[in-house]
């Protein structure tokens, strides 16, 4: 069809050129892995080639609602391949498509403006016609995208992009669930597993995670520990490795009440998650620890910052059978006094009166995990139960606050659990 002169169409076609350079310069500027456009002259031609492209062929077939041909969807595809094989990130890969669909509007509508108003069945065909082109030239570039990642990056790596996606909620998840060949599920538990140190060497924890994918078959990714600045602690520092496992009863996970808050109560974890912790804490020989929240997957986000914060209150075990993951329920009251300075600072100041021991905040743990039986919580101290009583007596005679109280509960379970995340070191 020949476009009318006058026409919102030959208008768009009129533009195109500096709407293609204004795309280009916008990428520049707000982009920043896309700074060598203002740096290579063949990166900039290159890209400014095919803004222009795409402008004049929509111009040729949204007069007469032409669908992208094959060669135009392999042409589009073909830039998301280059984009990915510079390296582009996902996250900036998500700006370049909303800055042009945002600038092809705005387009669209300083072309009308231009026109006053202009004719209105020609607006109303070239808006029909964007809708689901851009979304099938949006497919096409996606999947170019995607296909170099599958190509080029390592499988752990891939899992970790997919694992990070799903944590922010990012839409690129359904992408990366296909190159990884992972389904999607509808709700997810989220295990943080705090390590506080690691043998240094990244390659011995890449070769660990990946085994742990390889066996589970879940997203895991690795956060680095950071420094006060923000910056990696580096290969012998510590972090956490975020696991998400799917939850095979999703209507299990309770109602958010109120829906921004986090659940009271949480489902039981699958039993692949203490599987998983069990195997990644032995791989590793350091003791760490763990939290879990269990989110459906438009809740993720929240449900790790929970994971998150449950896995810093929770104590720092070894590998063992006593290992396990801890909810919410676990630790509720060290989550609060730690937003209580004053509250955490006289539990502090009580632990101090224990020191002169002997053992007694070991002895205490092993005391409430075995819920204050005398006989298995001396037999995993390996003491003598009259041993026990006497730290137990110890531990009355510092404090003035016997153990085996109510009150006693209350307060030395708090210093215990406290004490054993390494949050007073």
């Amino acid at each position: 069809m020949l476009t009318p002169m006058g026409s919102l169409f030959a208008e768009l076609s009129r533009r195109a050129s500096a709407n293609a350079r204004r795309e280009v310069e916008t990428y520049a500027r707000e982009i920043p892995e896309l700074g060598s456009l203002d740096t290579s002259p063949r990166i900039r031609d290159e890209t400014m080639e095919y803004s222009l492209w795409l402008r004049r062929r929509t111009v040729e077939l949204a007069p007469d609602n032409g669908m992208l041909t094959d060669d135009d969807l392999g042409y589009i595809a073909s830039m998301g391949e280059a984009r990915a094989g510079a390296g582009m990130s996902l996250d900036a890969r998500q700006q370049v498509l909303r800055v042009h669909t945002e600038l092809m509007l705005r387009e669209i509508n300083e072309a009308t403006e231009a026109r006053r108003g202009g004719d209105l069945d020609e607006l109303m065909r070239i808006m029909g016609w964007f809708a689901p082109q851009g979304e099938r030239g949006i497919g096409a570039y996606r999947q170019g995208f995607v296909k170099v990642l599958r190509r080029r990056m390592p499988y752990v790596e891939q899992v970790a992009l997919l694992a990070r996606a799903l944590l922010s909620e990012n839409a690129a998840a359904a992408e990366l669930a296909q190159v990884t060949d992972m389904e999607l599920a509808a709700s997810y538990t989220v295990l943080v597993i705090r390590v506080p140190d690691r043998p240094a060497g990244g390659r011995e924890l890449e070769s660990e995670i990946e085994a742990l994918v390889k066996t589970h078959q879940v997203p895991v990714t690795w956060y680095p520990e950071r420094d006060a600045r923000g910056r990696d602690g580096g290969r012998g520092g510590g972090g956490e490795l975020i696991a998400l496992v799917p939850d095979p009863t999703p209507e299990a996970v309770p109602d958010l009440v109120p829906p921004l808050e986090p659940e009271l109560t949480p489902a039981p974890a699958p039993n692949l998650v203490p599987d998983l912790l069990r195997d990644f804490a032995e791989a590793l020989g350091r003791p760490c620890a763990a939290g879990t929240a269990t989110a459906p997957v438009t809740g993720l986000a929240g449900a790790f910052d929970r994971a998150r914060r449950i896995s810093r209150a929770a104590p720092v075990r070894r590998a063992s059978a006593r290992l396990r993951p801890h909810t919410l329920a676990d630790v509720f009251v060290e989550l609060a006094v730690a937003d209580v300075p004053f509250v955490d600072a006289w539990l502090r100041a009580t632990a101090r009166r224990l020191e002169p021991g002997p053992d007694l905040i070991v002895t205490l743990d092993a005391y409430y995990r075995h819920d204050m039986n005398r006989g298995p919580a001396a037999a995993a101290l390996t003491i003598h139960p009259r041993t026990l009583d006497y730290r137990l007596r110890r531990v009355r005679e510092l404090t003035d606050i016997d153990p085996g109280s109510a009150q006693g509960v209350r307060v030395f379970s708090a210093v215990v659990t406290r004490s054993l995340s390494g949050a007073w070191r």
